[in-house]
């Protein structure tokens, strides 16, 4: 991996400040998440939308667009992906949800809905950080947000109301989610920030150059997607800061499954794609889009459907709250797996190879 600045490796401080401002902002300024909850389109969190636009734009500005032609033969990459986001992630969320919550539904539903929104943001930020391929990154970032339109409320039906019923027909809750609701999303989230990289690289690349455009100005748009990560933050947690302090046990049931979810997940998808023989780059990229979760999509369903003061919307709130800090841990995890069983040595070049 190339040297990074002081500032990215400070990241973990500089996130764990933004959680801390969040949360007290939430706490002794109920009034700042007020305003926050008055700023949306629809289920859509305006001042979210607005940090992970501001996330997402740098990087998906720094994909190789012109090179994504080389991945269309990449089956055995987008079938074990599938696998692992659709099949094995929202299963072992189901489970691990009634194994650590089967006396609180609510929080069981919030957690189920986070495990069946795949990741189609800050994925792209930890991909880039452990040195993952930006190219199939954003292909699979993609393919889960038409994944997403087509099966998340199929998939919050089959889990929350078919399944549960099976377990204990008492808890039977029904939710209606809005295909169209998740499509705006995915629109806002993904399509605004993919249509404004795509757009940057194809003027700036014919205008300067590729050479200029990949040494000198993409390097320039790192640090403002970590400061759009830790703006999201500090507005994301704001919102619940109050009731995350006001109710620790809870946070603390909560927390559990999912710490429990991030660490399998990752570690299963990681193994999984060495078995597979991939390179490091896509092990990373398989890794981090299997293991995150698509957090704005989650909060917005369940504040949208069972309210904002609701257990679910804490559950899908507290979600992020575990993600954030375990994910940037497992960037070093992946780091330090690149050298232990790929040989990679600190400051090899990033590769994005076709397997």
């Amino acid at each position: 991996m190339p040297s990074i600045s002081t500032f990215d490796k400070l990241l973990p401080v500089w996130i764990l400040i933004a959680m801390s401002l969040g949360i007290l902002l939430g706490y002794f300024v109920p009034s700042f998440a007020d305003v926050l909850n008055s700023w949306s389109f629809g289920a859509v969190s305006i001042p979210i939308a607005i940090g992970l636009l501001w996330m997402m734009y740098p990087v998906l500005a720094k994909v190789k667009y012109e090179e994504l032609g080389r991945l269309r033969d990449e089956k055995r990459m987008f079938g074990l992906s599938l696998v692992l986001n659709w099949l094995i992630g929202p299963m072992l969320m189901f489970v691990l949800a009634w194994v650590f919550l089967p006396d609180l539904p609510d929080y069981r539903v919030g957690l189920i809905l986070v495990g069946l929104a795949r990741c189609i943001a800050m994925v792209l930020i930890w991909n880039m950080m452990a040195g993952g391929c930006s190219e199939s990154c954003a292909v699979l970032v993609a393919i889960n947000s038409i994944m997403q339109i087509l099966l998340y409320s199929f998939e919050a039906w089959f889990y929350i109301t078919v399944l549960s019923s099976l377990i204990d027909p008492s808890t039977t809750t029904i939710v209606a989610i809005s295909i169209i609701d998740i499509a705006v999303s995915v629109i806002i989230f993904l399509g605004i920030p993919l249509v404004a990289g795509v757009i940057t690289r194809l003027v700036l690349v014919n205008k300067r150059g590729a050479e200029w455009y990949d040494e000198e100005f993409a390097p320039r748009l790192g640090p403002l997607a970590l400061i759009g990560l830790l703006f999201t933050i500090v507005v994301m947690f704001s919102l619940k800061g109050d009731v995350i302090l006001s109710l620790p046990f809870d946070v603390l049931r909560i927390s559990l499954p999912l710490l429990a979810y991030f660490m399998l997940m990752f570690f299963v998808s990681f193994f999984l794609a060495k078995r597979f023989d991939f390179n490091y780059d896509k092990n990373v990229t398989i890794s981090f889009t299997a293991s995150s979760n698509n957090f704005e999509l989650a909060i917005a369903v369940t504040i949208g459907v069972f309210g904002i003061q609701s257990g679910q919307a804490l559950a899908a709130v507290v979600g992020p709250l575990i993600e954030v800090p375990v994910l940037i841990g497992l960037v070093y995890v992946s780091l330090w797996l690149g050298r232990k069983f790929y040989g990679r040595e600190r400051g090899d070049p990033l590769l994005c190879e076709n397997q």
